[in-house]
């Protein structure tokens, strides 16, 4: 998080000393002054604020007293005890019952108080980007930072471009040339393609590549979530500010400040929220749902799409101008149909991962298993692919290679039709297509009922002798005798 976007709430009942910090501080920080216990929580009702710094000796109500129950109410913030004593029993009461993070004496040091601030702001930047680890003590920060290094090079690690799998020539090679290109250069980014083709990879690598890479890289899904949740979790909420909501929630705006926002599925999104995230595109700034103040932001946008987002602009469902914001450099990843020759070394890319997550040694495919796989149309793309070789593996009684009868009757039938289930040859009759997608029909029920007849001949409408002559025709075993049924 950049300091700018950083909100220091100072609390003192010297008048004087609240504008001695408030001048030391603003030059970097946003400060808000209170001159009590009253006045600060009113502040923390409104505002999201990162870090506390309280007088210890004010009248009515003790800075310990009142940090005690801030935490409590909102324990996310870093809470700091300023005094001019230094009483040992203030002290230990302040670390142990209002969970405080620094004890600094007057008389203050300017440049020493500015690095502490700061150092708070990247202690509360690391609580979140390390998952909401809790920061109640000093030696935390360095934990925390090890953390999220440890985090991010993992995350290098397993999303670069190369972790994209394509042979030479393959039509997604064009896009990753693109995305090594947009990488490099701060600009919004629109991926288009079906679901499934692995936008979320592309994103990620592009955002590894980056001058960004050592920030955060935070993802949400906009087709998901309703407005007034989206707006929640993308700009922040304070408690009370919907119905639902019940604490105060930093946005993913916020978190990923200094880093990259990956806006899936934006081409779902309403017209009045697409009003809400345009002016936060145009501004670089956010107001939390219930908040009173406007908060900077600096995040790179990539966002992606399986619509076509012209077209919507067209029809008027999409802004257009919000269409230009996040698709200042557009990049289009093909469908798997498009690319069949990587699937091959995506299925045995897969394999290896399935092998090693479920304890197998499974040694590969039989050749009619990837001339079946290489046929299909794969409609459901990566994830598809993916899940079929992961149902394959469950199904395999041993480590040989992966038979083709393992295969889901739909693909099995699909491919030997043509991909998706189209006519191999322009010129095949009607009742060939309908025959072939009786039998693949017939034959996933089989499977679902385990081979029992009685089963699969009330779940397709059909009578006992029905089936068995439909089972006869297409030449389908059963797995079952008549008298299990």
């Amino acid at each position: 998080m950049s300091n700018a976007s950083t909100t220091v709430l100072v609390v003192d009942d010297e008048p004087r000393s609240l504008e001695a910090i408030r001048r030391v501080l603003s030059d970097e920080f946003e400060v808000i002054c209170a001159k009590n216990a009253a006045e600060a929580e009113a502040v923390l009702e409104g505002e999201l604020v990162q870090i506390l710094l309280c007088d210890q000796r004010m009248p009515g109500e003790s800075g310990v007293t009142f940090l005690k129950r801030a935490r409590e109410r909102w324990p996310e913030t870093i809470r700091l005890i300023i005094s001019g004593y230094t009483d040992s029993d203030d002290i230990i009461d302040g670390v142990n019952k209002a969970g405080i993070y620094r004890y600094i004496t007057k008389p203050w040091n300017p440049d020493e108080l500015v690095a502490c601030m700061h150092e708070c702001a990247s202690l509360w930047r690391l609580q979140h980007q390390a998952g909401e680890v809790s920061v109640e003590a000093k030696p935390a920060r360095d934990l925390l930072q090890k953390a999220v290094s440890d985090k991010r090079r993992v995350e290098r690690s397993k999303y670069g471009f190369d972790r994209i799998i394509h042979v030479e020539g393959s039509p997604v090679a064009d896009a990753i040339a693109l995305a090594k290109r947009a990488a490099d250069y701060d600009v919004s980014v629109l991926i288009t393609g079906a679901s499934g083709t692995g936008k979320e990879l592309l994103a990620r690598a592009i955002h590894h590549q980056s001058a960004r890479a050592d920030k955060p890289f935070v993802i949400e899904n906009c087709g998901a979530l309703p407005d007034d949740l989206l707006e929640s979790e993308l700009f922040g909420c304070k408690k009370g500010a919907f119905t639902g909501a019940y604490q105060d929630r930093i946005g993913l705006f916020e978190l990923a400040d200094s880093g990259t926002i990956f806006l899936d599925e934006i081409g779902e999104t309403s017209p009045a929220f697409q009003v809400k995230l345009l002016r936060v595109l145009q501004e670089g700034e956010i107001r939390p749902l219930g908040a009173q103040r406007t908060r900077k932001v600096n995040v790179r946008v990539i966002a992606a799409t399986n619509r076509d987002l012209l077209a919507e602009v067209a029809a008027g469902r999409f802004r257009r101008d919000l269409y230009y914001r996040v698709a200042a450099f557009p990049i289009h990843m093909p469908a798997l149909k498009d690319r069949s020759r990587d699937i091959m070394a995506i299925a045995g890319h897969t394999l290896t991962q399935i092998n090693q997550a479920f304890g197998r040694e499974i040694s590969g495919f039989h050749p009619r298993t990837l001339e079946l796989m290489s046929a299909y149309g794969w409609p459901g793309n990566v994830r598809e692919l993916h899940n079929e070789i992961q149902r394959m593996v469950v199904l395999s009684p041993d480590n040989q290679p992966l038979p083709d009868r393992l295969l889901s009757a739909a693909i099995r039938n699909g491919a030997q039709a043509g991909s998706s289930g189209e006519p191999a040859q322009a010129g095949q009759q009607l009742k060939d297509i309908v025959a072939a997608v009786e039998k693949a029909a017939i034959e996933a029920s089989l499977a679902r009922n385990a081979g029992n007849i009685s089963h699969t001949a009330d779940e397709l409408g059909l009578s006992r002798v029905g089936l068995r002559a439909k089972m006869d025709r297409y030449d389908l075993r059963r797995d079952t005798d008549d008298e299990t049924d």
